[in-house]
């Protein structure tokens, strides 16, 4: 990288010089939907360990976080949703791996909140349960709230669709999930693209994340890897036989 030029030619290069064991990452991503899948093989072969990574859910088995998994480079989750993941499942009951459980929207807004220099909120969600347990409680207006602490990550990586040479990021569709947030609330942000563009090529009302919060850039070829495939049977119309779709 020359001067205030961010973009990066791969996505070693994009991680070079920031990793290091024991930090926290935020990634962005839904299931496998807008992950930043390239920066994820990145850390794989860098070795990085002994990581903690905020994330909605980590991947699936062989795919997306869960090449980190695999690995055994993770030893700590901050995640809402553990499903579809076997191995995850696991590693955490055999104990090798530490779990905080988060309701879904709270880590959105933990991860907002970082990004916004606020350092925690009241919310209701998890109040009466396992998810409150060791956390501050404080009653509003006769209803009990109990403290959130934002997060703030030492990097952040995630999958933009486009962006121009100045780093605004748009999202496609649904991948925008904890895309945005998770990239607000890391020191260093890397940000992963299919395309990027001129500055100034972008409508700045479509941009949903400022080039302010990303520090560097790595355009590339994604898998885009679908979750679950669900198929039926159908009837052609013109053969009379059953089809797959």
């Amino acid at each position: 990288m020359t001067g205030s030029n961010k973009i990066y030619p791969s996505a070693e290069a994009a991680l070079d010089g920031v990793l290091q064991d024991g930090m926290l990452i935020a990634a962005g991503g839904f299931g496998l939907c807008g992950i930043p899948e390239l920066l994820i093989e990145a850390i794989l072969r860098a070795g990085t360990k002994e990581l903690t990574i905020a994330s909605n859910n980590c991947g699936v088995d062989g795919f997306g976080l869960g090449k980190l998994l695999d690995s055994r480079q993770i030893c700590k989750m901050i995640s809402s949703y553990v499903g579809e993941n076997a191995e995850f499942m696991r590693q955490y009951l055999s104990g090798e791996l530490e779990l905080e459980f988060n309701p879904q929207g709270t880590l959105a807004e933990r991860m907002r909140a970082g990004g916004a220099g606020i350092p925690g909120f009241y919310t209701k969600t998890g109040v009466g349960t396992v998810i409150a347990e060791g956390k501050e409680h404080h009653d509003f207006d006769g209803e009990t709230y109990i403290l959130e602490r934002g997060i703030v990550a030492d990097l952040s990586i995630v999958k933009g669709w486009k962006a121009d040479e100045s780093g605004n990021v748009i999202f496609r569709k649904t991948a925008r999930n904890f895309n945005v947030p998770a990239a607000k609330c890391g020191r260093i942000c890397v940000c992963e693209v299919e395309e990027i563009v001129p500055t100034g090529s972008l409508d700045p009302d479509a941009i949903h994340l400022p080039g302010i919060y990303v520090h560097r850039l790595v355009q590339g070829q994604h898998e885009k890897r679908i979750e679950q495939c669900t198929t039926r049977s159908r009837v052609s119309d013109t053969t009379g036989k059953k089809e797959t779709v």
